[in-house]
């Protein structure tokens, strides 16, 4: 769980300066350059990247649950992390609607993605993770929002072709990652969720005493039978 915590710090502090304090960071880039700077959060990212990965996977194995999310949840974590993918896309196709309109997909999508694992898993090491993206991502999209406000920044409108793109992109990474990737690098299917009936939370083994073990007699002592003597 410890590494865990380090990852999440590391990699979520990283992408976090801006949201504490835009000053410091643009105090930092002066001082160090713009390629510094990056290369300074390109370490950290990678690092911390690395160490949740290991982390979870050794918190994760030892199956502390929270909660029994019920079946809903996962029928609903679907459509959510199909939106994900569609506003992940939107960051990386130029000129597309979703982008003018959200400002932030990426982050608007990291926000959602959180939000729909953190809905369908009820372990420690799962609220950990999805608890700690979400909270950032939504510090960071209203940071994000009230700086464009500030500075007068907007966002070309996109057109239809390139809206229909984003769509037909972020729809079908969204179906590999469902049922193929998410097998692969996770171990979990998605799909199969929906059927497998929950699993209780675990109860802690029930104490059991021991049966209390008569003393040894001792040598000498009288056996407790009565002895019959004949008249």
């Amino acid at each position: 769980m410890a590494l865990l915590i380090i990852g999440l710090v590391l990699f979520l502090g990283a992408h976090s300066v801006r949201i504490l304090s835009d000053q410091l960071r643009t105090q930092t880039i002066t001082r160090i350059g713009d390629m510094g700077w990056k290369g300074l959060i390109t370490v950290a990212s990678i690092a911390g990247f690395v160490l949740i990965v290991i982390g979870y996977g050794q918190a994760h194995a030892y199956h502390l649950p929270l909660w029994t999310p019920p079946l809903w949840t996962y029928y609903l974590a679907i459509p959510l992390t199909l939106i994900a993918f569609v506003l992940i896309a939107a960051a990386y196709v130029p000129g597309n609607s979703i982008k003018a309109k959200v400002g932030h997909p990426m982050v608007a999508g990291v926000k959602t993605w959180a939000f729909a694992h953190l809905l369908a898993n009820g372990n420690l090491a799962d609220v950990l993770l999805f608890g700690s993206f979400l909270i950032w991502a939504v510090a960071s999209f209203v940071s994000s929002r009230r700086r464009d406000r500030v500075n007068g920044t907007t966002y070309a409108v996109g057109t239809a072709a390139r809206t229909g793109l984003t769509l037909v992109i972020g729809t079908v990474l969204w179906a590999v990652f469902l049922m193929v990737l998410h097998v692969r690098w996770i171990g979990v299917s998605p799909l199969g969720m929906l059927t497998a009936p929950a699993v209780p939370a675990a109860e802690p083994p029930a104490i059991v005493e021991p049966a209390p073990q008569s003393m040894p007699k001792a040598e000498g002592a009288e056996s407790s039978t009565p002895v019959k003597t004949q008249d």
